[in-house]
């Protein structure tokens, strides 16, 4: 599933947590190392179909930690989190856009378009191809964005 995946440390962790998420009956939603402040934190997004619990999360964590502490991908300290994506989950792999064709999205663009627009909000998500994303805008115009362009992209409302 992570096709679209890059390396560093974030490849490295999604290589070591993806199989164990599978095990689990999870999907592998994301994975961010980011630091925030002075510290660092590494974030693991988990997904199941019907929603995940605190104790998936939980599960989830301690499942990771020898095989983190095994690989020792990362040199500093830092905190790890595991989370769900939430409703309103920001779409940035390819999966996550093939999965939630469809679904009401909202798009932020980096820059205004030509129209001195930046934002589009209650789209349906129509498709999604070689990092172009295709979607019908509330209007019901039809618009493709390069997901380059965008700063994010989220689920408007999260529907099962």
């Amino acid at each position: 599933m992570a096709s679209d995946q890059k390396g560093g440390t974030v490849g490295v962790v999604w290589n070591i947590a993806e199989p164990i998420a599978e095990k689990l009956g999870l999907t592998l939603w994301d994975v961010r190392f980011v630091k925030e402040g002075a510290s660092w934190y590494l974030r693991i997004f988990i997904d199941r179909d019907g929603g995940v619990s605190i104790d998936d999360c939980v599960e989830m964590s301690h499942a990771l930690n020898d095989p983190l502490d095994d690989a020792d991908p990362i040199a500093q300290s830092y905190c790890l989190e595991v989370s769900s994506p939430g409703i309103e989950r920001e779409l940035k792999r390819d999966f996550h856009f093939e999965k939630m064709m469809g679904k009401k999205i909202n798009i932020r663009l980096i820059r205004p378009d030509e129209n001195k627009q930046k934002e589009f909000n209650h789209a349906v998500l129509k498709s999604y191809e070689n990092g172009v994303i295709g979607a019908i805008l509330d209007d019901g115009s039809e618009r493709q964005f390069n997901k380059k362009e965008t700063a994010w992209v989220k689920l408007d409302d999260f529907e099962e």
